[in-house]
């Protein structure tokens, strides 16, 4: 098919063809431009990259040919976007004005815009206007209509485009309520069933898109919202021509039956998603449409250098910010190690939470799949390394019994039950990850909890329930079941993230609101960071709190699991 738009001249009552190229975005977690400012090192993919492969498509096919999407999660994960959300609250939204600067058409809010706060996404949303941020279920509680635009109509060669935008519900599983205060989240099926017969009345669009922040699998509730409910639109809610999806950071490209066009490129800019539509029109009306679409790579492209030329100022800045010396490094801390058993890099953590909260109990995953903090100068890039996302830090109170239940879920994530060495240790997917960035894991390492303040030993021949026993606190003394004890544990998981509170140790949702003690009133890295400057140095020390039992079956498959995870290492 011939993508440039041909508007055929014949006579009244002839058809005509329009083509256009839809083009979406997802994920991009900060990455604007090829370099990334943890790991101080060029990257792939980022927003530079596919301003190259936008403007290449736009001069082939005309501007107004071409429709350009975002769909969210786009003001987190690098500190590009943490140094314009909490540092400079000033200066108009970097990543609104780059958004502009490419000419997007419309963005869909995702969870981690969300978790910034209101005063960084209603900021945002200010300066990103004209350009609308959609969620068409995210309702304010104030006046029972959306909080943020539902969908976006446009118009474009006489073709009528309307856009709905979705965002997973699954907000007060994961963030503390004053994040996301006066709003309500809808189920997606149910928001996208009153929506598209509305837009459809009203806009009587040539195509409806679905534009949604959330992946495809919804066989996963998490705490009682459907996290991932894509696909389930895309087969309940008639009349969508396209859904482009995201969240889930998984590469997905599906079109079967009846059911609408279904993409999703990923996270990180690594990718774009591009779909054909052809529309035949008659009269005025349409007769024909024909869609395609693909998935394309955009990491052997070079940087647009228009793009890096603008916001070269900003750069600078973010690059004096994230190599700030902020202490000293005694050693490597590698993320690597916390699989296996207790590690430097998660002791540290661990100590940094439990001083931070007062706590007694400490509990912390490594949120980042593969990290490692390298001996010499400690600079702030440093800290985005150790943690990875905006939470903030609880103390919450928690009885022994329900520490235990914890651990029992956390490590049944975590590991198989083994029934000889040649089993393997850790929980391998059988297919695809449970998300596109944790290689082969069953399940993503954020979810992988261990504790601190416990002596506790980890049985892997055993089913959940009676994987843990709790020998003592870390002085000695007895643990008690029915004590209640101060917990250290970060926001995402004390609202119910990862149901380890909930399905775990068993605390009901409504309930866990009334179990914080306190809280930090900003993120927890700003605190470590804090905490790090008072020490000046940290030195990788393991106290060796926490074991997986039985030595001999354990032994050879914590060998084989290491270099099935981490290939390099052989």
């Amino acid at each position: 098919m011939t993508m440039a738009s041909t508007l055929l001249c014949t006579p009244s009552g002839s058809a005509e063809e329009v083509n256009f190229k839809i083009l979406a975005t997802t994920d991009i977690h900060g990455n604007f431009y090829p370099y990334n400012f943890i790991t101080l090192k060029p990257a792939d993919g980022s927003l530079a990259r596919i301003a190259t492969k936008v403007k290449s498509i736009r001069d082939s096919i005309g501007d107004d040919n071409v429709i350009l999407l975002d769909n969210g999660d786009i003001l987190q994960g690098q500190p590009t976007a943490y140094y314009y959300n909490f540092i400079d609250t000033v200066s108009p939204h970097l990543v609104a004005r780059m958004l502009d600067y490419l000419s997007y058409d419309a963005e869909t809010i995702g969870n981690h815009d969300v978790e910034t706060g209101h005063a960084v996404y209603d900021r945002y949303r200010s300066t990103l206007a004209p350009i609308p941020l959609l969620a068409a279920n995210v309702i304010d509680k104030a006046t029972g209509q959306p909080y943020f635009q539902p969908y976006t109509v446009i118009e474009r060669n006489g073709v009528k485009f309307a856009v709905l935008g979705l965002l997973t519900p699954a907000i007060p599983a994961w963030l503390p309520e004053n994040i996301w205060k006066g709003m309500a989240f809808e189920d997606m099926v149910e928001s996208a069933a009153k929506w598209v017969p509305i837009i459809r009345e009203k806009e009587n669009p040539d195509v409806l898109i679905g534009l949604f922040h959330s992946g495809h699998d919804s066989s996963r509730m998490t705490g009682e919202w459907r996290e991932n409910a894509s696909l389930l639109v895309a087969e309940q809610v008639p009349g969508f021509d396209i859904i482009f999806m995201g969240h889930d950071h998984q590469v997905y490209n599906s079109q079967s039956g009846q059911r609408p066009l279904v993409l999703n490129p990923a996270n990180n800019a690594n990718n774009i998603a591009e779909t054909d539509v052809m529309i035949v029109k008659q009269d005025g009306k349409v007769v024909d449409k024909k869609i395609s679409g693909r998935i394309v790579s955009v990491n052997d492209l070079q940087p647009d250098s228009g793009f890096i030329a603008n916001f070269e100022p900003e750069r600078r800045v973010i690059e004096d910010f994230v190599t700030r010396k902020i202490g000293e490094a005694e050693g490597d801390f590698s993320v690597r190690d916390a699989y296996f058993g207790p590690s430097a890099f998660m002791q540290l953590l661990h100590d940094l939470q439990l001083e931070i909260a007062d706590a007694e109990i400490s509990f912390a995953a490594p949120l980042s799949f593969d990290a490692i903090i390298r001996k010499g100068d400690l600079l702030m890039s440093d800290m985005f390394t150790l943690y990875k996302y905006e939470n903030m830090l609880y103390t919450m109170a928690m009885t022994g019994h329900e520490i235990k239940d914890y651990l029992e879920m956390s490590y049944s994530l975590w590991t198989s039950q083994m029934q000889s060495p040649e089993d393997h240790l850790l929980l391998f997917a059988d297919g695809a990850p449970a998300k596109g960035d944790y290689a082969k894991l069953h399940n993503p390492s954020y979810n992988f909890d261990s504790a601190a303040g416990i002596n506790y030993q980890v049985d892997v021949t055993k089913p959940r329930g009676e994987k843990i026993t709790i020998l003592s606190m870390a002085d000695g003394t007895p643990f008690d079941m029915d004590r209640t004890y101060r917990v250290a544990i970060n926001s995402y998981r004390g609202n119910g993230g990862g149901n380890l509170l909930t399905e775990g140790a068993g605390i009901p949702h409504d309930e866990l609101t009334s179990r914080i003690i306190a809280s930090t009133d900003k993120d927890l890295r700003y605190y470590l960071i804090k905490a790090v400057e008072k020490r000046g140095h940290i030195t990788p020390e393991v106290t060796k709190n926490w074991q997986f039992v039985p030595f001999d079956v354990v032994n050879e498959a914590a060998e084989r699991d290491r270099l099935l995870l981490f290939p390099d290492e052989k």
